[in-house]
């Protein structure tokens, strides 16, 4: 029966990393077309963007005193279906207030469910007592290419912003609701090596998990924000081709997530982690000196396969570090996934501007490289959650 429970549990959890990596993407690629409907200048649309996650981080920071509350389950199961409705909202008005108050809304609960979520699948890979969190990053990132390609259809089709999310969120909504039943909240785990005195948590500890995070996204929003400017403009690319990068990126993002969980079982956490971090660092000093577009695609696709492994196994390692308070250590962490964003597009813009794009290319791959001094806090090999270390399954189950 627990056993049951637990499938039940992952498989639901799955689903919900699923639709939001859809509702996720279905938002940013038809960024455009929100510019274009509400007449936002290229000069405010840089506020607009950065609202979203300054609001999910804050957000995320309430989410971490709800839980003392009510369970990470419950956040979640409500703050999905608000996310989705956000992006109808987003696409029914004709008003710049309106579009701030939606994405100000979508901001809000992206900000909770992904700390919510994390949470759920930090306290699940616990009671598994194996490496489970890739598979739902795995899950996120397969919405994210469903989500892109919805988009493109949308666009392509040219319909509106609404009539393009409202089919979508009719079916994904009722459907995240329904499988939010199955949830399962996890307890905390005696024995946190980041619990100081009292029971509180130790930042001190948390930081290098913070970098990291940090810098993984900061690598991750150059992929998203400029791989296509970079492939047309720098390597001389078409504009067919420069749409590729990023494809290419999401499929070896995917297939990374799918695969790097048997791979920590096998070697460890820390081993995948650098490992992950060398191969990122290696496809940004590639596309640096690229000769060519289709070279270009070839690194941002290594890129993908290096990134993939590095945000799923931080908010593990969190989980691991502080078994007693999991659930604070995850939705402090996750701030850090905002911050990479807010800071990654503007710095490789401003230093493409003021020096070069391909000089650009190399502070993330410097930043990401430095993953592999923190690799440590990743754990010790053994705490790779499988082969002779697997723990029994019903652990810290709630």
């Amino acid at each position: 029966m627990t056993d049951a429970r637990l499938r039940r549990g992952r498989s639901s959890l799955a689903f919900s990393f699923l639709v939001q990596g859809v509702a996720f993407a279905l938002l940013v690629t038809r960024i455009p077309g929100i510019q274009d409907r509400y007449g936002i200048s290229d000069g405010l649309l840089p506020l607009f963007l950065a609202a979203v996650p300054i609001l999910a981080g804050v957000a995320s920071v309430a989410t971490e005193k709800l839980v003392a509350r009510v369970a990470p389950s419950v956040v979640l199961r409500w703050s999905q279906p608000v996310v989705l409705l956000a992006l109808p909202a987003v696409g029914a008005g004709d008003a710049l207030w309106t579009a701030a108050v939606a994405l100000g809304v979508f901001g809000l609960a992206v900000g909770a469910l992904d700390a919510s979520m994390n949470m759920l699948g930090v306290s699940l890979q616990r009671a598994y007592g194996r490496s489970i969190m890739l598979g739902f990053h795995a899950a996120y990132s397969l919405g994210g290419i469903a989500g892109a390609s919805l988009a493109w259809a949308g666009a392509h089709w040219h319909l509106s912003l609404f009539w393009s999310y409202l089919p979508v969120v009719a079916v994904l909504a009722p459907a995240a609701f329904l499988g939010s039943r199955w949830y399962v909240d996890g307890t905390a785990a005696p024995g946190g090596a980041g619990a100081e005195k009292g029971g509180a948590l130790s930042f001190r500890l948390l930081l290098p998990l913070c970098l990291v995070m940090t810098f993984a996204y900061i690598g991750d929003s150059t992929v998203s924000n400029w791989s296509a400017k970079y492939l047309q403009d720098v390597l001389g690319g078409s504009e067919e081709a420069a749409t590729v990068a990023y494809n290419a990126y999401m499929v070896t993002t995917l297939l990374g997530r799918a695969v790097g969980d048997l791979g920590v079982r096998y070697f460890g956490a820390p081993v995948i982690v650098r490992a992950g971090a060398v191969l990122a660092a290696c496809g940004f000093a590639l596309v640096a000196v690229a000769p060519s577009a289709w070279v270009g695609i070839a690194a941002f696709t290594v890129l993908g396969l290096g990134l993939s492994v590095i945000v799923p196994q931080t908010f593990a390692a969190a989980g691991r570090l502080f078994p007693e308070h999991s659930d604070a250590a995850v939705a402090r962490l996750n701030v850090f996934n905002y911050v990479g964003f807010l800071v990654g597009s503007p710095l490789v813009g401003a230093l493409g501007d003021a020096w070069s794009y391909r000089g650009a290319m190399l502070v993330p791959m410097v930043l990401v490289l430095v993953t592999v001094v923190y690799a440590t806090s990743f754990g010790a090999r053994e705490a790779r959650y499988g082969g002779g270390h697997e723990r029994p399954r019903t652990v810290d189950v709630g």
